[in-house]
């Protein structure tokens, strides 16, 4: 299937996606549903990872910054703004791409070869909708809270990487991640995180929705999912990089 057949089915499916919902609290229900199962839940994993390469954005900055010319408050300053423009934003949306792209994939093929997404098309119920809309939303609305966590978080592993290791004074680090803050880099950060969120949803959804054959094909339509999700993320950054921070 080339490139052009698979990108008007794409279109079509999110034409049918955003068609007006027949019962707004129903929608309502399951887009807080969603929130739980693709935001709350991956809380932990974001906490995890983000203390730890925040520790080692500031490790290898102090290591690679070894003139005594150099204030050692920079270390700080570098750290924050990496994570801020960079980490936070897009490895929440590789990490999601594999943790919530893969689930929703697998969830929505095994429902098109169960047979139940056919069953709902039978109800009269826009499936596509039904399925994907809540998806989109939910991580649409609490992807960005979890890009603030990672920003915290990130820059706590990065003192506690300073204290643990002496690398330089907490002192000087914390003097470093409030220098010359930008709030900007925030608002570049939540806005990329909003259209990683659109694209890991509707593009896992999309390989789902669209699976035929077997428990094996779900499996590929997964792998599918996560591969071209975390393959348009890396797009969009340098694109929106090149549009807001030009």
């Amino acid at each position: 299937m080339n490139f052009f057949s698979i990108f008007g089915r794409y279109i079509l499916l999110m034409g049918r996606v955003f068609a007006k919902p027949e019962k707004h609290s129903i929608y309502l229900r399951q887009t807080i549903r969603e929130i739980e199962n693709l935001g709350l839940n991956s809380v932990g994993i974001v906490i995890i990872i983000s203390i730890f390469i925040g520790a080692v954005i500031t490790l290898q900055t102090r290591y690679n910054l070894e003139s005594s010319w150099i204030p050692l408050y920079l270390i700080g300053l570098t750290a924050r703004d990496t994570l801020l423009l960079e980490f936070s934003s897009t490895m929440v949306g590789l990490i999601l791409a594999g943790k919530v792209g893969s689930n929703i994939a697998s969830e929505i093929g095994t429902m098109r070869i169960t047979e139940q997404i056919d069953a709902l098309e039978m109800m009269g119920i826009n499936s596509a909708s039904y399925l994907i809309l809540p998806k989109i939303l939910a991580a649409m609305v609490f992807n960005p809270f979890l890009t603030l966590i990672s920003m915290f978080i990130g820059m706590v592993g990065g003192w506690f990487a300073v204290v643990i290791t002496g690398a330089l004074p907490s002192s000087d680090y914390i003097y470093g991640i409030q220098y010359l803050f930008v709030p900007f880099y925030i608002t570049y950060a939540l806005v990329k995180t909003v259209v990683y969120a659109f694209i890991i949803t509707s593009v896992s959804a999309f390989y789902g929705y669209n699976v035929q054959g077997g428990a094996l094909e779900v499996g590929r339509a997964s792998t599918r999912g996560v591969v071209y999700s975390s393959i348009l993320i890396l797009l969009a950054d340098l694109v929106l990089t090149q549009l807001m921070l030009a």
